[in-house]
């Protein structure tokens, strides 16, 4: 059983259009998951509904004891992309568990979004990889410590 737990970031913003701004809404998880034909063999857990910008560390330590209590050795947590990095290095002391973080450039609920692809990666990576954290973005698999966003170029990169 792969267990699933979310943090908010851009995969679950709402675009709000009186105020013209992004909030984050209830999860699409769910959805992306059926819609990427996953419909059993993981438990899912809302841990935060936050952007990852406005994540401190007692947000982080949440997520760490979550994944640290969890009786699953395959985690995949969806998490936003600008301080996904930070995180997975504050869950990279864990051992004999595989992690992998995911999320998206894009709202899931926006029509080019990279939200669909990059949970059916993280499903693939969390189930094929060796225990250990890692950052599952758009194709690509990079260890937690390795890697960080390229804001400009809107992906990651190893370091």
């Amino acid at each position: 059983m792969i267990q699933i737990f979310t943090t908010g970031g851009t995969i679950d913003k709402v675009y709000f259009d009186a105020n013209s701004e992004f909030e984050i809404g209830e999860s699409l998880v769910p959805e992306l998951l059926a819609e990427s034909n996953i419909h059993k063999g993981y438990s899912l857990r809302g841990l935060l509904r936050k952007d990852s910008l406005e994540m401190n560390d007692a947000d982080r330590a949440q997520v760490l004891d979550a994944a640290t209590v969890s009786e699953s050795n395959r985690i995949l947590i969806t998490h936003g992309t600008d301080t996904m990095a930070e995180t997975a290095q504050v869950l990279s002391p864990l051992s004999g568990k595989t992690i992998v973080l995911t999320g998206a450039m894009q709202p899931a609920r926006m029509r080019r979004s990279d939200a669909v692809f990059n949970i059916g990666f993280a499903w693939a990576a969390v189930q094929l990889l060796p225990p250990g954290v890692y950052i599952a973005m758009n194709g690509e698999v990079f260890e937690a410590g390795a890697v960080r966003k390229n804001l400009k170029a809107q992906r990651f990169e190893r370091t």
